[in-house]
């Protein structure tokens, strides 16, 4: 059993209304030496998002939810719609420099904060699962206020403030408003601005790098401008539903036959992508103090692939938690909602969802040009059709084992390959730079500003990065 003492007289130093234990025994470091302040006083505004049924369709704006969160920053790919008025779509678009908190879902994810930086001219909203903050920036900028709320110190007392059920914990706006942040130098705040800008510059080049791979792939099969069009009526004969076991119309769809079309009449030649990678199905003993590095589907950005694991101890592993993932392994989700949560594993230690089919290289095609392929705009699509099941649909193992891969010129898979892994390299010193702000904010609160402005200083200059 674990336990703390608080003395009585802590209850009135607070004015949240709070006396549970898991609120008042886990209040966050302060440094005395600073100003806090709680983040509603330094606000501008707060919103949150709309409310309302999504699309995969590529009908009405793009709409951010909970799952566009990674790495401080909102995500660029974005592949839910909403269908809203203009009245509507001018209430809820997202501006630059737009700080966005999610509100909701499990304790792992909940609190999850990241800076929109505005990278195309669509008019982006948000769900109501977020909640969107502008800081008076006389005091606090926006890149501050991100850092601190995925430091240590900001997580904490955000998620003190949750109120958690059986299966997800939620923070609504007035909570996170309590949360305290410290007043910091505006110097030690614009490093941490230029920090995050100079971080999102690699990730736009991680992005366009990822961009040409996949360019390169599809102008292979000459689908470089290929753009699904869904027909709400065709012809198709009685045997071909005998045959494929299935009486929808959905899985007849001609676009789809498009996209076969495409591979299986490459001039290369196509394969079966169960006979040039082998499946793994490794299982793992749990042990219930052991603390694992666990990835489900929502761990996977279907941005760029970044995988951003759950530290979970053996005892409170999911029943779903099956395999050892390896380096280098492809692991592709199986499961509608996170379509396009497709990645490659760059290290060992993760163990994973069986919610995943995992591949390793075991023939001609390497597994850069398979993670571009299976990525690739006509996959998704394509990936829609063997689903089964209504409120949570899925695909099989076998739906992807049995997928026809065209077989590229070895030349033409090596520029895939240097590619996707330059690209992957940029989207890591992002990271890294990132982890420099975070941890210094910490550092400010551990000691002082001095102290974590120089070490701000050393650590990227070890990167070889140029400040402004």
């Amino acid at each position: 059993m674990h336990y703390s003492v608080v003395n009585y007289k802590k209850l009135n130093d607070h004015d949240d209304w709070r006396w549970d234990g898991e609120f008042l025994c886990f209040e966050p470091r302060h440094n005395k030496s600073y100003v806090y302040k709680i983040i509603g006083d330094i606000l501008k505004f707060s919103q949150y998002g709309i409310s309302i049924d999504m699309n995969e369709e590529g009908n009405g704006n793009r709409i951010y939810r909970m799952n566009e969160i990674s790495n401080m920053f909102c995500d660029r790919l974005v592949n839910k719609y909403a269908d809203i008025s203009k009245e509507q779509a001018k209430k809820f678009k997202l501006t630059d420099k737009d700080v966005l908190f999610n509100r909701t879902n499990s304790q792992v994810f909940v609190g999850r904060t990241g800076i929109f930086k505005k990278f195309s001219d669509d008019e982006i909203v948000f769900a109501s699962y977020l909640i969107r903050v502008r800081p008076n920036e006389d005091e606090i900028l926006p890149e501050y206020l991100t850092a601190f709320l995925n430091t240590k110190y900001g997580v904490q007392d955000a998620k003190r403030r949750a109120r958690i059920s059986i299966n997800q914990s939620n923070i609504n706006a007035e909570e996170l408003k309590r949360v305290k942040i410290p007043i910091l130098p505006m110097i030690l705040q614009k490093k941490v601005r230029d920090i995050f800008n100079h971080s999102f510059s690699l990730v736009n080049k991680s992005e366009s790098l990822y961009s040409q791979a996949e360019q390169l792939l599809s102008s292979e099969l000459n689908l470089l401008n290929w753009k699904p069009k869904h027909r709400p009526s065709f012809v198709k004969n009685y045997s071909d539903t005998e045959s494929a076991g299935r009486y929808d119309a959905e899985y007849f769809q001609p676009m789809y036959e498009e996209i076969e079309s495409a591979i299986k009449g490459y001039c290369g030649g196509y394969s079966l992508i169960k006979d040039e990678f082998k499946q793994n199905k490794s299982t793992f003993k749990i042990y219930g103090q052991k603390e694992y590095k666990y990835v489900e589907i929502g761990s996977v950005n279907v941005s760029n692939g970044e995988i951003i694991p759950n530290k979970v101890r053996g005892l409170e592993l999911p029943a779903n938690a099956k395999r050892v993932f390896k380096k280098g392994d492809v692991i592709i989700s199986k499961v509608r909602t996170y379509r396009g949560a497709i990645t490659i594993v760059e290290k060992d230690g993760y163990v994973g969802s069986g919610a995943f089919t995992v591949l390793r290289e075991n023939g001609q095609i390497n597994k850069e040009t398979l993670f571009a392929f299976l990525h690739s705009k006509p996959l998704l699509v394509w990936s829609l059709k063997p689903n089964t099941g209504t409120s949570y649909p899925v695909i099989i193992d076998e739906d992807i084992l049995n997928m026809p891969i065209p077989i590229l010129p070895v030349a033409k898979q090596k520029k895939i390959a240097e590619t996707v892994n330059e690209s992957f390299c940029n989207r890591e010193f992002s990271k890294r730079l990132l982890d420099i702000a975070k941890r210094g904010v910490e550092m400010a609160i551990e000691k002082d500003e001095k102290t974590a402005e120089k070490w701000i200083d050393e650590e990227v200059k070890k990167t070889g990065v140029k400040l402004d």
